[in-house]
C-alpha cells in the first residue's frame, strides 16, 4: 500500500461517519470478472472492491500455478480420486448431510477421506443418489494439519489476513478450509464466521453462487425473525422483490466475497474447492458490531461463545495480538516519522492503516458498557493502555 492509498482509504472510513461499511455498500447490478493478474494490483482490488465491500471474481489465471489444480485433478478436469486417496486416504474429515436441515445448517459426522471417496464413487455410480443422503466434505483443516506447500500460494489481495494470523500465532485453530463434494451438493443460506471476507478458488467443478447484499436479507426473514434455510425456493428468487446476483464459478476461478454479504452455494459439478475466512483493517468495525448484536440476542457471554464462536474476552485477546505485531513492526525515526522494520511484508504505510483500524475499534471497545462488564483484570496490556500505545504510534505519522 502507499501513501495515496492509505489517504485514500482513511477519508472514506470519515466518511462513513460512524456507520458500518457493509451498510452503506453500493449494489451492483452484476459481479466484475477480472481477466488479467498482469494489469490488476493489490490497490487496484483494495479501492474498487475491499473497501466498497463489493464481490468480484478473478479468472483462472491467477491461479493456473497452484500445485493442486495440477495434482488433485484428472487431465479431463475431475477430482483425482487415486491421488486423493494416495495422499490423504487416512486423514479424518468433517462431512455435512446436505439432505437433512438442522436448524439452518446441516448436520455432519467425521470420517477417513478413504470413506468418503468410497461414498462419492458409488454416489457417481447411481446417477447422483445415494441412500445415505447427499453428502458434502465441508471445512476440512488440511493446512493445520498437513503442509500445504506447493498446493496453492495465497493471492496478494487476501493477505492482509488478521483472522489467520491472530489463530496461526496461537497454534490452536485456523480458517483455511478445503470443500469437497459432488454435484448437487450445496451450502445454505448463510453470511460468513464474524462478518469475516472470504474467498474462495475452484480447484476443479463449477459452482454457483447467490449473493444478497447486506441488509437484503432482512426482507427474507419470517413472522419469526428467522432467515430462509434455501433462498432457491421460487417465493425468494423473484429480482424484482429480492435483489439476487448470481455467478456462475468456473474451475480455476476465485471469488471474493465481502464482509455481511448473505449467499447460498451449490456444486452443479464434481467439485473440490479451497476457502479461507479473513478479517482485516476493512472488515474489522463490521466484526465488532457483530459481536455486539450477538450478545443483544443471547444476553449471556458464555452463550455468546457458543453461537459466534468468539465472546468480548477474546475478541480483545485478537486485536491485542495483531497490535502488538503491527506496533513491532514500525519504530519511530525522528519527528513526525516512523519506519517500518525489513522484514515487513506489509509495508509502512499499511501497516499504518491497520493500526488506525484497531486504534479506533479498540476507542469503542472501551467505552462499550458490556465490555466493561468483562473481568480485565489479568489483562497485559490494558485495553486503555494498548489504546494508548496505538494512539502514540498514529501521532508520530505526518497528518492526512
Amino acid at each position: 500500500m502507499d501513501r495515496e492509498t492509505r489517504v485514500f482509504a482513511e477519508s472514506h472510513f470519515r466518511g462513513l461517519r460512524g456507520r458500518l461499511p457493509s451498510k452503506v455498500c453500493p449494489t451492483p447490478d452484476r459481479v466484475d470478472f477480472i481477466e488479467k493478474p498482469d494489469s490488476f494490483s493489490y490497490t487496484d482490488f483494495f479501492k474498487r472492491y475491499l473497501l466498497p465491500n463489493v464481490p468480484c471474481v478473478f479468472s483462472s489465471a491467477f491461479t493456473e500455478d497452484w500445485g493442486s489444480r495440477k495434482h488433485w485433478v484428472t487431465p479431463s478436469g475431475k477430482p483425482d480420486f487415486d491421488y486423493l486417496l494416495q495422499n490423504y486416504g487416512d486423514v479424518v474429515v468433517p462431512v455435512a448431510n446436505c439432505g437433512v436441515q438442522e436448524y439452518n445448517s446441516n448436520p455432519k459426522e467425521h470420517m477417513p477421506l478413504k470413506d468418503y471417496i468410497s461414498y462419492w464413487k458409488e454416489f457417481i455410480q447411481r446417477d447422483h443418489s445415494s441412500p445415505r443422503d447427499c453428502l458434502y466434505l465441508k471445512d476440512w483443516h488440511l493446512c493445520r494439519y498437513s503442509s500445504a506447500e506447493g498446493l496453492f500460494t495465497l493471492p496478494v489481495y487476501f493477505s492482509s489476513d488478521w483472522l489467520n494470523e491472530y489463530w496461526d500465532t496461537l497454534d490452536v485453530d485456523d480458517y483455511r478450509f478445503i470443500y469437497m463434494g459432488p454435484a448437487g451438493t450445496w451450502s445454505p443460506f448463510h453470511a460468513d464466521i464474524f462478518r469475516s471476507f472470504s474467498w474462495s478458488v475452484n480447484i476443479c467443478g463449477r459452482k454457483k453462487w447467490f449473493f444478497f447484499p447486506p441488509g437484503q436479507e432482512e426482507a427474507l426473514r419470517d413472522c419469526h425473525g428467522g432467515l430462509p434455510y434455501d433462498v432457491t425456493a421460487p417465493e425468494f428468487l423473484d429480482s424484482h422483490l429480492h435483489p439476487v446476483l448470481e455467478v456462475t464459478q468456473e474451475a480455476g476461478e476465485m471469488v471474493f466475497v465481502p464482509s455481511g454479504w448473505h449467499h447460498q452455494v451449490h456444486n452443479l459439478e464434481d467439485t473440490i474447492s479451497i476457502n479461507h475466512n479473513w478479517v482485516n483493517g476493512c472488515n474489522l468495525a463490521n466484526m465488532w458490531h457483530f459481536l455486539q448484536q450477538e450478545l443483544c440476542a443471547v444476553q449471556q457471554e458464555v452463550i455468546m461463545k457458543s453461537c459466534s464462536g468468539i465472546n468480548f474476552e477474546e475478541f480483545y485477546q485478537f486485536l491485542k495480538v495483531i497490535a502488538e505485531r503491527r506496533l513491532l513492526l514500525v519504530k519511530k525515526t525522528g519527528p513526525g516519522e516512523l519506519q517500518c522494520s525489513e522484514d515487513s511484508g506489509l509495508g509502512l504505510q499499511h501497516t499504518i492503516f491497520d493500526i488506525s483500524r484497531i486504534a479506533e475499534v479498540l476507542a469503542s471497545v472501551v467505552v462499550n458498557p458490556d465490555f466493561q462488564r468483562v473481568d480485565t483484570s489479568r489483562f497485559l496490556p490494558q485495553p486503555e493502555d494498548l489504546l494508548q500505545q496505538l494512539q502514540e504510534a498514529l501521532a508520530t505519522t505526518e497528518p492526512l
